[in-house]
Formats: C-alpha cells, sequence, structure tokens
C-alpha cells in the first residue's frame, strides 16, 4: 500500500465520519417526526438546533405534503448522494451511473434506518435488564421511537411466561430486511454504477 492508498483511506474515513454524524441527527429528527415524538424532549431539541439550519432552506422551497416532511427526506437523499460520489471519486476516480448512483443512496438510507432501530431495541433490552423502570430523556425518546414497531407485535404475541418476545422477534425481523432486500438492493445498485463488486 502506497501513501497515496493511506490518504485516500484517510479521505474516506473523514468524509463518511462527517457525513454520517450529520445523516444520523437528521433522520433522527424524521424518524421522530414521523412517529410524533415529544419535541420538548432536550434531544429533540438539540436535533432541531443543529439540524434547523440546513432544513430551513429546503423548507423555503419545498413544503411538507401529506403529513410528510419531504425537505428532510430530501437533504438526506442529498447528503448521502454527494457522501457516496466522493467516495467514489475517491475510490474509482469517477462518479456513479445516475441510476446506479440513485439506488445505493436508497439502499444506504434504509440501511441507516433499519440499524437505528436495530441498536434502540438492543439499548432497550439491555436497561430494561440493568435498570428497569429507568427513566431519561434518551430512554423516553427510544420508546416513541419503537412503540410502532413493537406494539403490532405485542398484539400479535403476547408476553409470554412474564417475558416480551417482541424487540427479538423485531431483531430477526431487522436483520432479515437487511439480508434479504437492503443487501440485494446494493449489489443491483452497484451494478447499475458500474461496478462489479460491491463498491459502495
Amino acid at each position: 500500500m502506497n501513501a497515496g492508498s493511506y490518504l485516500a483511506n484517510a479521505g474516506i474515513y473523514m468524509i463518511t465520519l462527517i457525513f454520517e454524524l450529520y445523516l444520523l441527527a437528521v433522520m433522527l429528527r424524521f424518524l421522530l417526526q414521523t412517529v410524533r415524538a415529544d419535541f420538548a424532549n432536550p434531544i429533540s431539541q438539540f436535533l432541531i438546533r443543529i439540524t434547523n439550519p440546513t432544513l430551513r432552506y429546503f423548507r423555503r422551497w419545498i413544503p411538507g405534503y401529506g403529513g410528510i416532511d419531504w425537505p428532510s427526506i430530501l437533504l438526506l437523499l442529498l447528503l448521502k448522494g454527494i457522501e457516496l460520489g466522493l467516495i467514489a471519486l475517491i475510490k474509482t476516480g469517477n462518479l456513479p451511473a445516475p441510476a446506479g448512483h440513485l439506488i445505493l443512496t436508497l439502499a444506504h438510507l434504509l440501511k441507516l434506518v433499519i440499524w437505528i432501530y436495530i441498536v434502540i431495541i438492543i439499548l432497550q433490552a439491555i436497561i430494561s435488564w440493568v435498570n428497569p423502570g429507568a427513566y431519561s430523556p434518551v430512554t423516553v425518546l427510544m420508546y416513541q421511537l419503537t412503540l410502532p414497531l413493537l406494539r403490532p407485535i405485542r398484539r400479535a404475541i403476547p408476553p409470554a411466561g412474564g417475558l416480551d418476545w417482541s424487540p427479538f422477534i423485531a431483531l430477526i425481523a431487522l436483520n432479515l430486511i437487511l439480508m434479504l432486500v437492503i443487501a440485494p438492493l446494493q449489489d443491483y445498485g452497484n451494478v447499475l454504477a458500474g461496478y462489479r463488486v460491491r463498491l459502495l
């Protein structure tokens, strides 16, 4: 590995770090809005403060419609598209073909949503074992975010033996989506982008 490769890896790392942190903030805000979480919560207020400067600009031109925050969706697509484009330029010296780039962008955003839920469900399970009944701004938002996902499972499969099986079932379902939907979508996007292997 030559010096150029080290610099390229460092560049990819910094691009990924910067973009993913901001993408995470915008995605969390979007998901919390979707489930109508408590926006007086300090965590919600923090997310609003750091995402408002960018979203305020998008809201001037694109209104929300049908109860969906389209400016946030457009910002997520734009940020992820730029991130993947920059990484492709560093790795190959070229931008991916537009159709493949779009599919890869969608696949990576869907993957981010799924991983957010996987991590939150695991954290909730750990907290329930270590400190059941714990209350904090973070646990409140985690509960509000995962309730729409876990509630239908609890209705279909009620707690048995004092155990709530809904987090376990949700984790299985989310991982299956990663394997059976997101991975093929990424592979298809890479093919359309002009890559023979999964590059992005």
